[in-house]
């Protein structure tokens, strides 16, 4: 799988972006408002990527990652988990903070939404983030997803405070 935008190219994301995932998946700046981020070291980031190309090679992946490259440089990645028995895709997204602000995130989710729809058929999207996470709120409602709930207990990796959560949903 390889999809180009007017501004980036997407690709299976794994071990051949460790060093550019290990830079932004362990800055405590760039994960702060995550659930599952940042890594804790090296190891825990390469055994992601040898996960996310095992994902790659199977025929009813769990989940999918895809590199986003910039002008040849690794950015960062937009991430779907097929929930539901794959009748509905959650996105993720990660952006090294260098290239924030540029609009990648939204540009290549919409490509990697094009590709799980033609893919795998999914036409109902929804995304989390944390509520104060205005960025990735923009992002969501820049590609159309609607705020549909908002509530307490999310729990960032970075910090011991409970938080509150917005879901967005989007059907094509």
């Amino acid at each position: 799988m390889i999809l180009k935008t007017k501004r980036l190219m997407l690709e299976p994301l794994g071990t051949k972006h460790y060093e550019s995932t290990l830079k932004y998946s362990t800055d405590p700046e760039n994960t702060r408002m995550m659930c599952f981020l940042p890594c804790d070291d090296g190891k825990e980031v390469m055994s992601y990527l040898e996960k996310c190309e095992r994902q790659w090679e199977m025929e009813s992946p769990e989940y999918l990652d895809a590199a986003l490259i910039c002008d040849g440089v690794h950015i960062g990645a937009v991430s779907i988990e097929f929930l539901e028995n794959g009748t509905v895709g959650e996105f993720g997204w990660i952006i090294d903070k260098r290239y924030w602000g540029r609009g990648y995130a939204a540009e290549g989710i919409c490509a990697f939404m094009k590709y799980v729809y033609g893919t795998y058929g999914i036409d109902h999207y929804i995304a989390h983030c944390d509520s104060e996470n205005h960025a990735s709120v923009r992002v969501m409602e820049k590609i159309g997803m609607i705020m549909k709930k908002r509530y307490r207990g999310r729990k960032n990796r970075g910090s011991e405070e409970i938080r509150d959560e917005m879901l967005f949903e989007l059907y094509l």
